[in-house]
């Protein structure tokens, strides 16, 4: 009797609360009030509230992210490999075979399109080339000085703030009703784990991406992980739903991407029993950021786009769905001179 009370009182709350317009902030502010923020407020309910019959446990409570394109910029070009091809011109001149070799001659040339066209694994071989060569605590601390000195062509803004203000507050937002929140990246692992945290408050331990082999160096006065010139994994497509399998042992809940690169961590997270949610940002908005999809090789996005209606994946119209872009733009107003009160 105690229990049916108790049921009743929390569900006729509840009642009150949606009614009435009371409870706690909209925790999506940035947000417009349209199908793709009421679709992800609904899934968070129906599997959050006890007076579900869909809720789910915490510890099964499992969201993915991709990161480029998904969780920050990726135009013009994947950030990290900005990264590299500095990296390729700092290394040079202790590689003079670089200076013939593809895909370095191109880019040393600054001719990036012909980089592209002689390597069809050019983002893993040039990771592996100036990624590796270094403990992975030197390396992190490179990665954090180039973060800190470099500004994005666009924008003429560090990078790591050029995060998606509304995928901040989804983070938060999942973490606050119980979800564990991950990255799935292309990206590699060693290139985020220095800054994830602090930009996105995701810890270390659930960044999940592309990998080079390590060794264990004890040659010094301390033993270090030393990175190898070699690709281990490459954390893409349908090796996504491999390595959340490998490293979480759960299928997720939730599963958020941008690309075809993200198609099959989608499928698999929403082919699960129970209430499942797939998102895909789609970039719609040439005026604030960009706008591409079919015809563009970074972020390319067009099967999973096409799938998406039969899955019921939701889809975010950038340019309708986020009232705001960067968090920069809460301080500013949009690029356009629109100010939001949030």
């Amino acid at each position: 009797m105690r229990c049916r009370m108790l049921f009743q009182a929390c569900a006729t709350l509840l009642i009150l609360l949606v009614t009435t317009g009371a409870g706690p902030a909209d925790p999506l502010p940035s947000w417009s009030d349209g199908p793709a923020k009421q679709a992800i407020v609904a899934f968070v309910d129906r599997v959050t509230l006890p007076i579900s019959r869909d809720f789910v446990a915490k510890p099964e409570r499992i969201a993915t992210f991709d990161n480029d394109g998904t969780l920050w910029t990726e135009q013009p070009l994947y950030n990290e490999m900005t990264f590299s091809v500095e990296r390729v011109h700092e290394l040079a001149p202790r590689h003079p075979e670089w200076r013939t070799e593809e895909p370095f001659s191109s880019i040393l040339a600054g001719d990036l399109q012909a980089a592209v066209a002689s390597d069809r694994n050019i983002i893993q071989d040039v990771f592996a080339a100036t990624h590796s060569g270094m403990s992975v605590g030197a390396f992190a601390s490179t990665v954090d000085t180039w973060l800190a000195k470099t500004r994005h062509p666009r924008f003429n803004r560090p990078y790591t703030e050029l995060v998606y203000q509304p995928m901040l507050e989804l983070l938060h937002y999942l973490r606050s009703r119980g979800f564990k929140t991950y990255i799935v990246s292309g990206g590699s692992t060693d290139f985020m784990r220095p800054w994830v945290e602090r930009v996105y408050g995701i810890p270390p331990e659930q960044v999940i991406g592309s990998r080079l082999k390590l060794a264990f160096d004890l040659t010094g006065e301390r033993p270090e992980l030393q990175l190898q010139p070699a690709l281990e994994f490459n954390d893409d497509g349908p090796s996504k739903p491999i390595s959340i399998q490998q490293t979480i042992g759960r299928r997720p809940l939730a599963a958020f991407g941008n690309s075809d690169g993200d198609l099959q961590m989608l499928q698999w997270t929403t082919a699960g029993s129970g209430a499942r949610f797939g998102l895909i940002v789609h970039h719609t908005d040439a005026e604030r950021e960009w706008a591409y999809d079919r015809n563009s090789w970074i972020g390319h996005l067009a099967q999973a786009l096409d799938e998406a209606p039969a899955h019921g994946w939701t889809v975010v119209d950038m340019k309708k769905d986020w009232r705001v872009i960067f968090p920069w733009q809460l301080r500013k107003g949009t690029s356009d001179g629109r100010q939001h009160q949030l």
